[in-house]
């Protein structure tokens, strides 16, 4: 199942929240050598974990496997704060717009085939789920060129905002993908499981353990 915290949330689940940035650092700085993100304590932490920030989050047993975070273009966000060079022109924004960050499977769950593990198909099932029921039908993420056609074959109406750059080790475009209920049913049928994903409530794993 998928969980969905808001940035307050996740900072009363302790041993959540640094679970979630550890499995980001590993991700961001250790693989993706994102230099700007390296920190003495091992967390990746930045000004986009507001209050207004959505994580969400896939546990496996007892560790977090997946992660993802929804952020609003209607106030400032990642493309255009930082990665300003992969937009030409002004990005889209708007209520039915969310810019997706950090997506992140953890290495020992990275099974699956074509690159797209079980818990990574969880996470794009489960940030479908979570827009249509607030409607939101579109996403800007900034990934790896070769995403856009896999988004393609998911049904996903992808959209480049720019030319592709350099960070890290990575190449990335930022792309607007559009979707709908059409396409979460193609999503649910290459996952071979249609029952929704989000979950209320905690992940009980972290039950026992809350901020002070």
């Amino acid at each position: 199942m998928l969980f969905c915290l808001t940035t307050q949330e996740l900072m009363e689940r302790p041993d959540l929240w640094e679970a979630v940035h550890r499995l980001r650092y590993r991700i961001f700085v250790e693989e993706m050598g994102w230099e700007d993100l390296r920190r003495a304590d091992g967390f990746e932490v930045d000004q986009f974990d507001h209050d207004e920030a959505v994580h969400q989050i896939v546990i496996r047993g007892n560790e977090v496997a997946g992660y993802q975070r929804m952020l609003p273009t209607t106030r400032p966000h990642l493309l255009t704060e930082v990665l300003t060079d992969l937009s030409e022109g002004t990005p889209p924004a708007g209520p039915n717009i969310w810019e997706l960050t950090r997506y992140a499977v953890a290495p020992g769950f990275r099974d699956g085939r074509r690159g797209v593990s079980t818990v990574g198909t969880e996470l794009i099932a489960g940030f479908v789920e979570w827009g249509l029921k607030r409607g939101v039908d579109k996403v800007i993420i900034e990934f790896e060129p070769m995403w856009v056609l896999r988004a393609l074959q998911l049904h996903f109406l992808a959209t480049p905002l720019g030319y592709q750059r350099t960070y890290g080790s990575q190449q990335v475009v930022a792309t607007l993908l559009t979707f709908n209920e059409h396409t979460l049913d193609v999503v649910r049928s290459r996952r071979n499981h249609h029952a929704p994903v989000l979950a209320r409530g905690y992940p009980d794993m972290f039950g026992q353990r809350r901020a002070s």
